[in-house]
């Protein structure tokens, strides 16, 4: 059965690029570790966009963001150095750990003009690894494993499902899969976790009878196994165990609310560094000011 249905919540993150929010949520902060997850486009950007649709540089503590495309390229930087062109079934994985800074930009739809969709998530770590040094990896063909059997084409970005195990490095018990269904095609949902669900991006679901289109969640208790396609479908399934309680507070995840009001002063005193293509940009940024601390009550 469904236990729980979230709609998308439309966010402008700047310059009018807008996102569908899906977690956190009122009635549901988390699906196993997964604690943001965020729909973006479809959108088309026209040669010459302004910069004021790129994602400035900004902090995390606490959590991995997981990047993942199914059309157009976003250019990743951070602060350990890193850049990579992210394109479409491809995984930018960056861990936060006790602090990085990043910055996502439309280079390619600057230059030549790009459809940008994806999705990206993020995933809380476990209390002991929530000070691990900061890291970086990119994911290609060869570490998402890829089926295609009785109309549903599938993505395995992260974790271990379908009788398959992803490239990325997990900190905790998790599952993440890109699946592309066709009209009336079927699929079975791991039911090896405890929380798991379905967030159809594009067509329509049909679960125990009920019809549910694009832009929801669908949050499932232990019982519900199959999906099926009410039209040609995208949806993404993930789930995991739960880590226990997690504080979210702007761009920061931890299990202690002292943790986050000191990510947040460091931020402010500038004392997280920049990537380094964005060193001549100023902190706090102009559009991304730094937030108070948190309330420790």
């Amino acid at each position: 059965m469904v236990e729980l249905v979230i709609e998308q919540r439309r966010r402008d993150l700047g310059g009018n690029f807008e996102v569908g929010r899906v977690l956190p949520f009122a009635k549901r902060r988390m699906v196993g570790p997964f604690i943001f997850f965020d729909h973006f486009g479809p959108v088309d950007l026209a040669p010459g966009v302004d910069r004021k649709v790129d994602v400035r540089p900004h902090p995390h503590i606490g959590l991995s963001t997981v990047t993942y495309l199914f059309s157009g390229h976003i250019m990743h930087r951070d602060s350990l150095g890193y850049e990579q062109s992210i394109r479409p079934e491809e995984v930018n994985w960056m861990t936060a750990g006790r602090g990085i800074t990043h910055s996502e930009r439309f280079e390619h739809a600057r230059a030549q003009g790009d459809r940008i969709h994806g999705i990206q998530a993020w995933v809380a770590l476990p209390e002991e690894n929530e000070e691990m040094a900061p890291m970086f990896s990119h994911h290609g063909e060869s570490d998402i494993p890829q089926w295609r059997e009785g109309g549903v084409s599938g993505h395995l970005i992260a974790g271990t499902a379908y009788g398959l195990t992803a490239g990325a490095r997990t900190l905790s018990p998790l599952f993440y899969a890109h699946l592309d269904l066709d009209a009336g095609a079927s699929a079975e949902i791991p039911a090896d976790h405890s929380e798991r669900a379905v967030y159809i991006a594009t067509g329509a679901l049909e679960v125990d009878g009920d019809r549910y289109d694009a832009g929801r969640m669908l949050v499932l208790d232990r019982g519900t196994s199959r999906i099926t396609a009410a039209e040609a479908s995208t949806v993404m399934v993930l789930g995991g165990e739960p880590l226990g309680e997690r504080f979210l507070y702007w761009n920061f995840v931890s299990s202690s609310k002292e943790r986050l009001g000191q990510a947040a002063a460091d931020w402010k005193a500038g004392r997280m560094k920049l990537p380094d293509a964005d060193d001549e940009e100023c902190i706090p940024l102009p559009d991304q000011p730094a937030p108070p601390a948190p309330p420790m009550s």
